[in-house]
């Protein structure tokens, strides 16, 4: 098939989803759905297409989450990150730790997976979604109380770069299970990659917002063009550091989100299409590389996973997670553990082990894939029923 016949159905593809945007959202489901749904149907032998490239798919997928990430953090304000840092923070990455973790350990006796790979499982699948988090509650016009629906956005915008890195070290361990690795490795290894993505991201970001203020550009339409330049430098400068490239991405995207003083809508609605686009390639890709017909051969042994996470890992993480916030309310904390909502991010996680070669992975990503469609519809239909329930939604 031609590079010209592919350009084409892609460009339909997104006009098609374009157009199908507004009507997904009075849904209340995100567009993943519609992309992933026209991928599955289209490449798999569909027009004489085969599509099968897990090491495109993996790249395709990192690099469009990377620039989600960073307009999830232009979108960020800093009065939002001043409310929700303390409960959010926790939850995007003890709340991640404990999910994986815990997770893991339950798989373990349950599978004849070893526990590396329990682990590995539990990590892909422990992050949740901002793009299914904002897509939701802006679809339903849902105002919580106690800040909640500001702690879900905040975590679910901050909590992918620690998922990816305990992916990434868990899938090294997974292909030399060999190779004897403390906990302490491990710690060092997130911590550093913490810490070497926000001071790269800082310094390049802050460098980029004084020479916007600094410099004035008489022409608008190079200001994103700048801030996408740099936003570039700073993610995968920080990854060539030894940073995380998604924290790197988010801290990049806050800084010159909230710091500019000039263009600062032009370059937010930019982005917004720029993201958008983004997610359409991505889900779209990840509908191509994923086989119908190998999809249900694991649909039952996905159920007892997506049990396990949506009521008890999850919920017993964020119960942890909140014991040093007294001042939560039962309801707040019952709504955050029901609400861990997945999208395409573990899809995306799950392709990296299964690029790397690690044994079995691609009977995760077909795992991963049902977690995240289970998590989209009956989660993602809980959301308001349940505030109104516990009587959190503002109108109530």
């Amino acid at each position: 098939m031609s590079y010209e016949i592919i350009l084409l159905g892609v460009a339909v593809l997104i006009a098609v989803g374009i157009l199908l945007h507004h009507p997904s959202k009075t849904l209340g489901l995100p567009s993943l759905l519609i992309f992933m749904g026209v991928g599955l149907s289209l490449g798999n032998g569909e027009f004489d297409f085969v599509y099968d490239n897990l090491t495109i798919t993996s790249t395709v997928g990192v690099i469009a989450l990377n620039m989600i990430v960073f307009v999830g953090g232009i979108n960020t304000s800093t009065e939002s990150i001043k409310l929700a840092y303390k409960e959010g923070g926790i939850l995007a990455t003890f709340g991640v730790f404990f999910t994986t973790v815990i997770l893991g350990l339950l798989l373990y006796p349950l599978t004849d997976w070893s526990l590396i790979i329990c682990l590995l499982f539990a990590a892909v699948v422990s992050s949740t979604d901002a793009a299914a988090v904002f897509s939701i509650l802006e679809s339903k016009k849902l105002k919580l109380k106690e800040k909640t629906d500001t702690v879900l956005e905040f975590e679910s915008a901050t909590n992918d770069p620690v998922a990816l890195v305990m992916v990434m070290i868990l899938t090294g361990i997974a292909l030399a299970p060999e190779q004897a690795i403390s906990a302490w490795d491990i710690g060092q290894t997130l911590v550093l990659q913490i810490v070497l993505g926000i001071a790269v991201a800082f310094v390049v970001a802050k460098i980029a917002v004084w020479a916007l203020n600094s410099i004035h550009l008489e022409e608008y339409g190079l200001i994103p063009v700048f801030v996408l330049a740099c936003a570039i430098i700073a993610a995968y400068g920080s990854e060539l550091a030894g940073g995380n490239i998604l924290i790197a991405s988010y801290v990049a995207g806050v800084i010159m989100g909230n710091g500019m003083k000039r263009g600062g809508e032009v370059t937010k609605h930019f982005f917004n299409s720029l993201s958008w686009l983004a997610q359409s390639l991505m889900f779209i890709i990840l509908g191509l590389q994923i086989f119908p017909q190998t999809l249900f051969s694991v649909f039952a042994l996905s159920i007892v996973p997506a049990a396990l996470l949506m009521l008890v890992a999850r919920p017993l993480a964020v119960q942890l997670c909140y014991l040093p916030f007294t001042q939560a309310s039962w309801k707040k904390r019952l709504f955050i553990s029901s609400i861990g909502l997945k999208g395409a991010t573990p899809i995306v996680f799950s392709l990296i082990p299964a690029a790397a070669g690690v044994d079995g992975a691609i009977e995760l990503v077909h795992m991963v894939f049902f977690i995240v469609l289970f998590s989209v519809v009956l989660q993602g239909a809980a959301i308001e029923p349940l505030a109104k329930k516990l009587k959190l939604n503002i109108d109530s």
